[in-house]
């Protein structure tokens, strides 16, 4: 198996992120993707690569012109406000919500922030930009690289992505590296590509993309939106719009959900990839439904992620796996490449 792995991704650090109403040090933090690349040079699977240089054009199949143009240029329209913001993060503060506009970009930065966010525990920092950048690369590769004929690929990359919409950034994700890989994919020439998020938290920002395509399906277990983020969507009554109905799956689990009943979704999700008949998997492959995630609520073990992977590759199909999220920093090396492993 083929790693891409994001050199840059320490460039973004965030300092603080507002938590149940104090700022407080980040939960996403570089060492989580330093453990899982220590963990790949402890068990090595495969040569661990740097990203093919793809077009920035191609960002523009899953995001906004006007969206990336704001990630580009955030940072020095920051400073230039007052030098001395070279020190601090980028935090929202305002927002537009139901029957406010969000087709006039505003002069006024704060404003403009807001219109392209969704929480404040997502801070932008003087990195964020080519941390981003440059994992999106990544997935792209791993996409490639499996339209070349590999069995699988894995995208090493912070930060995460599938919080991210075509025009928005929050839960920590700037650029949607599982969309990308999926489009990426299309445009190769696999003609229906499945998305499956195993992440805790609902890939809200992946299925808002796809979801009134026919082409890409969309399948997520997840904590269940009633009680855990990102809140507003993720209910089992969301089924695609369009051209798009029934190409998406959401499977929400209640907090304290162990490994049998997770296992059980998570053959529900496969069976429907299955009818739908997808050339190519995506996998949004979060660690944080691990039982020792400090933000999470389900309880998987590091032995479960061995049989996840097993079942994975048993689906049969060439397998992108993109990191997202996995907040137990000291264990998520381990966990993401016993889920890797199936294909060691």
């Amino acid at each position: 198996m083929k790693t891409y792995y994001n050199h840059l991704h320490a460039q973004h650090q965030g300092k603080v992120e507002m938590f149940r109403g104090a700022l407080v040090p980040c939960f996403e933090v570089p060492a989580r993707a330093d453990h899982v690349l220590a963990e790949l040079q402890r068990r090595p699977l495969g040569p661990v690569l740097a990203p093919t240089p793809w077009d920035e054009a191609l960002l523009e199949q899953v995001h906004s012109p006007r969206y990336l143009h704001f990630l580009r240029t955030a940072w020095a329209q920051w400073v230039a406000l007052d030098p001395a913001n070279a020190d601090k993060d980028i935090l929202p503060s305002v927002w537009p919500t139901r029957t406010f506009r969000s087709d006039i970009e505003p002069d006024n930065f704060a404003a403009k922030v807001g219109l392209y966010s969704y929480d404040a525990g997502t801070p932008f920092t003087a990195g964020t930009w080519a941390a981003a950048r440059e994992g999106a690369l990544c997935a792209l590769s791993a996409a490639h690289a499996v339209l070349d004929g590999d069995a699988s690929a894995f995208a090493l990359s912070r930060p995460p992505g599938h919080h991210a919409g075509a025009d928005f950034f929050g839960g920590y994700c700037f650029l949607n590296n599982a969309a990308l890989a999926a489009q990426h994919l299309r445009n190769g020439g696999c003609r229906k590509v499945a998305v499956l998020d195993i992440d805790y938290h609902h890939g809200n920002g992946t299925q808002a993309i796809f979801y009134d395509r026919p082409d890409v399906f969309f399948a997520s277990i997840h904590g269940d939106p009633r009680t855990e983020y990102p809140f507003y969507l993720g209910h089992a009554d969301e089924t695609g719009t369009g051209a798009g109905l029934g190409a998406n799956l959401n499977l929400p689990l209640p907090r304290g959900t162990g490994y049998t009943a997770w296992a059980q979704a998570l053959e529900v999700a496969l069976t429907a990839i299955g009818r739908f008949g997808a050339d190519a998997l995506v996998v949004s492959l979060g660690m944080d439904t691990f039982a020792g995630d400090p933000i999470s609520g389900f309880q998987l073990h590091s032995d479960d992620y061995l049989r996840v992977g097993q079942r994975l590759r048993q689906a049969g199909l060439p397998t992108v796996l993109v990191f997202e999220g996995g907040y137990a920093v000291a264990e998520v090396g381990v966990n993401a490449v016993n889920v890797l492993s199936a294909w060691g």
